[in-house]
């Protein structure tokens, strides 16, 4: 009797620790799943943006201040900037805003200022100072949606002059690339459609000609018609996009704002 209870026992003993291994080996299979789809690699796709209202007869000009009369300071200085601003109200929605899937500032129509091709300030009023650096320096300024979408027809671009830099100023004449989206941090829906718009001046792109290569978090875009694109199919995390402006052979045209880098944060 007594060896007929121990025999029970190892039997339950075993048939435990079988059940035990199983329960193991279904949880490391799941996990292996689970590790897979954290791994699964974006599928990141870059379209063409078309459904924006058109502003044909938008204009954005400087009163102040002055080309060539920019300060006389040395070091820093506040600098007062005075837009014109026509066919284009400042701090209203834009049609078509909330529905297109595009990240939208609730305040409405802004200007884009963007100086040396650094990440841009947006401006709701045309009468703004900023405090700038000694030196010499590129504007750029252009009218945006409140999705912040471009208006490419409704734009300045001007020296800026600082104290009594060293150095020569950039050459305003030559094909210059400006970075302008996507930019900062995106959370819940707008992380599914990134706008990704960049101003051209001084030249053209085309199939045949000058090009922007686009590259998002290592996969290369060529893109050849200057228009704004949608990004999609972007993990959570952050995101490495680098333009560059280039010309029918690929190589890198000269200039000082023709290869930019930035990350945004998706979360």
């Amino acid at each position: 009797m007594k060896n007929l209870i121990i025999g029970f026992l190892s039997f339950m003993f075993i048939l435990s620790s079988c059940k035990k291994q199983d329960n193991k080996d279904k949880e490391a299979e799941n996990k292996e799943v689970k590790t897979e789809e954290k791994v699964e690699e974006s599928k990141i796709t870059l379209s063409k943006f078309e459904d924006s209202p058109k502003f044909t007869e938008a204009k954005i000009s400087l009163n102040e201040p002055v080309v060539g009369e920019i300060s006389e300071e040395s070091g820093k200085a506040e600098v007062k900037f005075d837009f014109n601003v026509e066919n284009y109200e400042l701090g209203v929605q834009t049609d078509g805003a909330g529905e297109n899937g595009l990240a939208n500032s609730g305040n409405g129509q802004h200007i884009h200022f963007i100086l040396d091709n650094a990440p841009y300030s947006a401006h709701y009023e045309p009468s703004f100072s900023k405090e700038i650096e000694e030196g010499h320096h590129v504007l750029l300024a252009f009218l945006s949606r409140s999705y912040h979408e471009s208006v490419k027809n409704a734009f300045l671009v001007q020296p800026v002059k600082v104290g009594e830099p060293k150095g020569e100023a950039p050459d305003l004449s030559a094909p210059h690339l400006f970075y302008s989206r996507p930019k900062g941090t995106y959370s819940g829906k707008d992380t599914e459609k990134l706008l990704l718009d960049f101003f051209l001046v001084n030249t053209e792109i085309s199939e045949t000609g000058n090009k922007v290569k686009a590259t998002i978090n290592g996969e290369e875009f060529t893109i050849t018609e200057w228009v704004p694109y949608v990004i999609e199919g972007l993990n959570k995390g952050e995101v490495k996009i680098q333009l560059q402006l280039i010309d029918a052979e690929g190589n890198l045209i000269p200039g000082p704002f023709n290869d930019v880098t930035r990350t945004v944060t998706l979360k």
